[in-house]
């Protein structure tokens, strides 16, 4: 028997202290970085964006690559990118940690145009606010200490 999988996450991680060091000019450019990483581990990229301070990646997980393994290839990789390409002075890393939020392939068109939608999206709420929303959707418990 094959092995079939449907394994649709939202992944999100942040800037070092929120710093808002993505500026955009230079954003297309590690998208399309981060879409090579996860084309190379099998993974299906369906949207990524953000803003200055935060990215949000649409993505089918291959059933053999661990979430937080390919989190921590994504933040590694991207972070020796963005320094060698010298693609955002301000920046200075990823934050510890991440979101990965898990969906129904029902969701896809939904999550697809949230995250596209970035920009409008975070003039009227906070990445804090949206994260939180995030979290309390998904039933996970969290201690707002660590949510800077």
């Amino acid at each position: 028997m094959s092995t079939y999988t449907q394994l649709l996450y939202q992944i999100i991680f942040s800037t070092k202290e929120r710093n808002p060091s993505l500026t955009k000019p230079n954003r297309k450019q590690l998208y399309k970085y981060l879409w090579g990483i996860l084309n190379n581990k099998n993974c299906h990229l369906y949207r990524i964006n953000g803003v200055e301070d935060h990215l949000h990646i649409i993505t089918h997980v291959h059933p053999t690559m661990p979430v937080s393994t390919l989190i921590k290839d994504l933040k590694t990789s991207s972070n020796k990118y963005i320094r060698k390409e010298g693609l955002f002075p301000e920046f200075t890393g990823w934050q510890d940690g991440y979101g990965a939020f898990s969906y129904s392939i029902k969701a896809k068109d939904r999550l697809i145009e949230y995250v596209k939608n970035q920009e409008e999206h975070h003039k009227t709420m906070t990445f804090r606010e949206e994260y939180i929303a995030l979290l309390k959707e998904h039933e996970i418990e969290f201690d707002e200490r660590y949510l800077l």
